[in-house]
Order: structure tokens, then sequence, then C-alpha cells
């Protein structure tokens, strides 16, 4: 190798180096902000799990309550029902009662007509 031509030679490699160097440092940078984007990332994925977490027990809790205000109120239905058709057979049994009462007052009436209807054709016989 000749020593002229070493000059530029070295040079030139020094100037390459000062450019590796200066990626180095750059890349360095853009791994460190990289990390640092990741972190945040990762921090954030991690709150959307937490709030994705709160919502199904908030929305499974509110479907578990919509639930059971569904058997109640079945229940109450049921309940009502129930008591409805007890008092359905209530007021059957007094219109059979009743029933029973008037057949025997218009029972009494006929006889008493029957006997009213005697008593007159004995009086126009008598005339």
């Amino acid at each position: 190798m000749e020593s002229d031509d070493l000059e530029p030679r070295v040079a030139a490699l020094e100037d390459q180096v000062r450019d590796l160097n200066g990626r180095v440092q750059a890349n360095q940078q853009d791994a460190a902000a990289a990390r640092v984007l990741a972190g945040a990332a990762d921090r954030d994925v991690g709150e959307i799990g937490g709030e994705l977490r709160d919502f199904r027990r908030a929305a499974t809790a509110s479907f578990n309550a919509m639930r059971q205000d569904f058997v109640d109120l079945r229940e109450d239905f049921v309940d009502l029902r129930e008591h409805v058709d007890r008092g359905f057979e209530q007021v059957d049994r007094g219109f059979a009662e009743m029933r029973g009462r008037f057949d025997g007052t218009a029972a009494g009436l006929q006889q008493i007509a029957d006997r009213l209807q005697v008593v007159i054709d004995d009086r126009r016989s008598d005339h």
C-alpha cells in the first residue's frame, strides 16, 4: 500500500465511523423512544383490559339483577293470579248462594200466588 493513498482512506474510514456513530446514537434514541411507546401502549392495553373486565362485571351484575327482577315479577304475577282466582271463587260461591236464595224466594212467592189464586177462585165461585 502506498502511504499517500493511506491518508484519504483513513479519513474516509473516520468519516464512516462518525457516520456509523451518529446512526448508532440515532438508533439508540429510537430504541429508547420505542421502549417508552411500548411501555405506554402496554399500560394503555392493561387499562383497556381492566376497563373491559369492569364493564363485563357490571354488565353481568346488571343482567343478573334484571333476571332476578324478572323472577320476582313472575312470582308476583303468580301470586296476583292466585289471589284473583280465589276472589273469583268467592264471588262464584256468593252468586251460587244468592241464586239458591232467589230460587227459594221465587218458590215461596209462587206458593203465595197459588194460594191467593185459590182464594180468588173460591170467592168468584161464591158470587
